[in-house]
């Protein structure tokens, strides 16, 4: 008897949890899209607690980087709903001309304005000189696009830039010793951050994520280990390692795992949770 009265109960607080998760939704009146984890992660922070303000994130959280992605039909009606859309730029986006022009009304806007842009590389925010400089990009964009909450994004931009700007003076101090040291990376993910922090990239073992380097490149990689007197290769955890891993075995040099920033959890302390494990990486592996 007990069973059949708690039934109707626990269907009820149910469907009052549904509708309510409804509601919440619902309440959003400026919707921001971004294109990818890095993106996401720095308007999670600009707009965080901003009253009726919905971040979304295009691309799934495994995606990566977008270098060959192509918009599905899903994304496009998720961009269609999107007050605004946020992209990395510096040529990340391959398929931004062809969003622009099939969606002209829709504010795109990027967060590559005043940063150097390198070798055509599109990986700014792996310097943290650069994603100070997205940061406040953000910032203004979305005081731009919504006047309304414009004093609680300079107020959050401001508080986050301060949290890079202490992780990046302690990763200079932290990696001050190790000033020209060469390293391996797996792609091309890296410049910025080597440039940043002061080492070397002296090879790179995938140009491109997927695309497997073949017998005459490993060996070629493998002879540039051994002449450079590299003492660590890094692969990424997005990745498979096995490239990696031959190069280690045929060298006898140490594998370590840095991460590009490119997937991570839904947590607005993630980049900076990301970029402390790497600065703990870096250590181990110089020292």
């Amino acid at each position: 008897m007990k069973k059949i009265i708690l039934l109707p109960l626990i269907l009820a607080i149910c469907a009052f949890s549904a509708c309510s998760k409804k509601s919440d939704d619902s309440k959003a009146k400026f919707t921001v899209i971004t294109s990818f984890y890095p993106v996401y992660i720095i308007a999670k922070n600009v707009a965080a607690e901003a009253d009726e303000v919905k971040v979304i994130n295009m691309t799934p959280p495994i995606t990566g980087c977008l270098h060959d992605y192509s918009i599905t039909a899903g994304d496009m009606k998720l961009i269609e709903k999107a007050d605004l859309f946020l992209m990395n730029g510096a040529g990340m986006e391959s398929f931004s001309h062809e969003l622009t022009s099939r969606y002209p009304k829709i504010n795109v806007r990027t967060l590559d304005r005043n940063v150097e842009i390198f070798e055509e590389n599109p990986h700014i925010w792996l310097s943290l000189d650069n994603m100070i400089k997205m940061i406040s990009n953000c910032e203004t964009v979305l005081s731009e696009a919504d006047a309304s909450n414009s004093a609680l994004y300079k107020k959050n931009a401001e508080r986050y830039i301060a949290e890079i700007k202490s992780l990046q003076k302690e990763m200079h101090s932290a990696l001050a010793k190790y000033k020209g040291r060469k390293i391996v990376t797996f792609h091309e993910a890296f410049p910025y951050f080597a440039r940043e922090l002061s080492f070397e990239i002296a090879s790179v073992i995938e140009r491109e994520p997927g695309s497997e380097p073949s017998a005459k490149e490993l060996a070629e990689t493998v002879k540039i280990v051994k002449q450079s007197k590299v003492k660590s290769i890094f692969a990424e955890p997005q990745y498979p390692k096995s490239a990696a891993e031959t190069i280690a075995k045929e060298t006898g040099v140490n594998l370590f795992v840095l991460d590009p920033a490119v997937t991570g959890p839904d947590d607005i302390n993630a980049y900076i949770n990301i970029m402390k494990q790497n600065l703990a990486v870096l250590k181990k592996a110089f020292d």
